[in-house]
C-alpha cells in the first residue's frame, strides 16, 4: 500500500480531535447542569425548614450520606455546599447555560469564590453603596474598571502584539482577567459572530454581568481610543440588544479596551452622552505604585467627565 499523504492524516487526526473535544464538552455542560439542578433542590428543600441554617447543615450531611454510598465522592458534604452556592449566585440558569459551552466546572468553582463571597457583602448592604444596595440600582460606573492592569498576559511595556494575539492571552489567562474586571462577570463567548443582510460581525469577547443583569460586550483595540473605534462598539451593542439580547436583560453595555483614552475625541463622541458605553485603558505590564495611583486618578477623571450625565443624575 502507498505511503499515506500527510493532509489525510492531518484530516483525520482533525476529525478525530474535534469529536473528542465535542464529546468533552458535551459531558462538561451535563455536569454543570447536573449540579445546579441539585444546588436548586436543595436550597428548594432548605426553605421548608424553620432554622435554615442548622436545616441546611442536617440536610447536606444527610444526603451526602446517602448519595456517596452510591455515586461516590462527588457528592460529599463539601462539594453539595458547592452545588447549593452555585445556584445562589447563579440563579438566573440562562446565564449558566450560556456559559457552559466556554467554562468547566473547575473555572466555576474558581469564580464562584469570589462571587459567593461579594454575594455576601451585597446581602449585607456592603457591596454597593447603601443608597443603591437599598434600591436595587446598579450604575455600570460601579463595575467597569479602567486602568485594567494585565501583566498576566506577559506582554512588556515595549512588546509589539496585536489584537488578535491579545485576546488569545485573555482568553488563556481567563480566570485572572475576570478577577481582575471585578463584580459580577461571567464569560460568555469569544468572536462572537452576528449576520445582517449585508455583512458578518464578530464581537472580540461577551461577558454577562450576573449583578447588573446585562451582556457586557468587550471590543480589545492596540491603540489609542479613536472615534472608529467607538462608532463600532456603538454599532455592536445596538445590534446585540437587537439580535440577542432577552426582555429580562438589562440594555447591554459595551466597553472598548485600548492601550490609552482621550478625553477630547470622547467629548465629542457618543461616549459623552451614552451611559451604556465606555473606553477604558489597559495596562499589559505592572506599573510602579506612583505611576498606577496617578493613572487611576486620570482615568477616573476621564469616566466622569465622559459620563457627567450620570453623575448629575445620582
Amino acid at each position: 500500500m502507498a505511503e499515506l499523504q500527510n493532509s489525510f492524516v492531518n484530516d483525520i487526526r482533525r476529525i478525530i480531535e474535534e469529536s473528542r473535544y465535542a464529546a468533552f464538552g458535551a459531558v462538561n455542560s451535563i455536569a454543570v447542569q447536573t449540579y445546579w439542578n441539585i444546588g436548586k433542590k436543595i436550597v428548594e428543600e432548605e426553605q421548608h425548614g424553620q432554622d435554615r441554617a442548622d436545616y441546611g447543615k442536617r440536610l447536606i450531611s444527610q444526603l451526602s450520606d446517602e448519595l456517596t454510598k452510591e455515586y461516590g465522592n462527588v457528592f460529599s458534604k463539601r462539594n453539595l455546599d458547592y452545588y447549593r452556592r452555585f445556584y445562589i449566585c447563579f440563579r438566573d440558569y440562562k446565564i449558566v447555560n450560556a456559559c457552559v459551552h466556554n467554562l468547566t466546572w473547575t473555572h466555576f468553582r474558581r469564580v464562584l469564590a469570589v462571587a459567593y463571597y461579594e454575594r455576601l457583602l451585597s446581602n449585607q448592604g456592603e457591596g454597593l453603596p447603601l443608597s443603591k444596595a437599598a434600591s436595587g440600582k446598579t450604575d455600570p460606573l460601579d463595575y467597569i474598571k479602567s486602568p485594567v492592569v494585565a501583566e498576566f498576559l506577559g506582554f512588556h511595556n515595549n512588546s509589539d502584539y496585536n489584537e488578535s494575539q491579545l485576546e488569545q492571552a485573555l482568553i488563556d489567562n481567563l480566570e485572572k482577567f475576570i478577577m481582575e474586571l471585578g463584580k459580577g462577570f461571567a464569560f460568555v463567548e469569544r468572536q462572537k459572530h452576528i449576520v445582517t443582510e449585508t455583512e458578518d460581525f464578530y464581537i472580540d469577547l461577551v461577558f454577562y454581568n450576573y449583578r447588573m443583569k446585562c451582556f457586557v460586550l468587550f471590543e480589545l483595540k492596540t491603540h489609542k481610543l479613536s472615534h472608529q473605534d467607538i462608532g463600532q462598539i456603538d454599532m455592536y451593542v445596538r445590534m446585540y440588544d437587537d439580535t440577542i439580547k432577552d426582555e429580562n436583560d438589562n440594555p447591554t453595555v459595551g466597553v472598548l479596551l485600548c492601550t490609552d483614552t482621550d478625553s477630547t475625541i470622547a467629548k465629542y463622541s457618543v461616549l459623552n452622552d451614552n451611559d451604556r458605553l465606555f473606553a477604558a485603558k489597559y495596562m499589559a505590564f505592572m506599573p510602579t505604585k506612583e505611576e498606577l495611583q496617578q493613572e487611576i486618578e486620570r482615568q477616573k477623571q476621564f469616566f466622569l467627565s465622559t459620563h457627567s450625565m450620570i453623575e448629575d443624575e445620582q
